[in-house]
């Protein structure tokens, strides 16, 4: 294989890959308990949260980890999402995005 083949190729891979990522970073990701839902998008920016129901003031603590374990959710439906869409291109990209 000659350097001209493997750049075009090189360079074919690399705008399947930012195509990829640019559906990722496009998408909506939720998840929901029963006091919260979020909405993350591909960058894992969180983009809502809905509190649900009437939260007293004794309620405050557990409404708080309700946001931090739906938010960990959430995250971790993007990270599968890059996974299945970029994992093909080695386990070494993730770190990347």
């Amino acid at each position: 294989m000659n350097m001209q083949n493997l750049m075009a190729q090189a360079q074919r891979m690399q705008r399947d890959i930012q195509k990829k990522k640019d559906e990722i970073d496009k998408m909506s990701f939720e998840s929901e308990n029963e006091l919260v839902k979020v909405v993350f998008n591909g960058k894992k920016e969180m983009v809502s949260i809905k509190i649900k129901g009437n939260i007293d003031e004794s309620d405050v603590e557990v409404l708080e980890d309700m946001i931090v374990l739906a938010s960990k959710e959430a995250i971790k439906k993007v990270d599968k999402e890059i996974e299945n869409k970029l994992g093909a291109y080695g386990s070494g990209l993730s770190g990347l995005f």
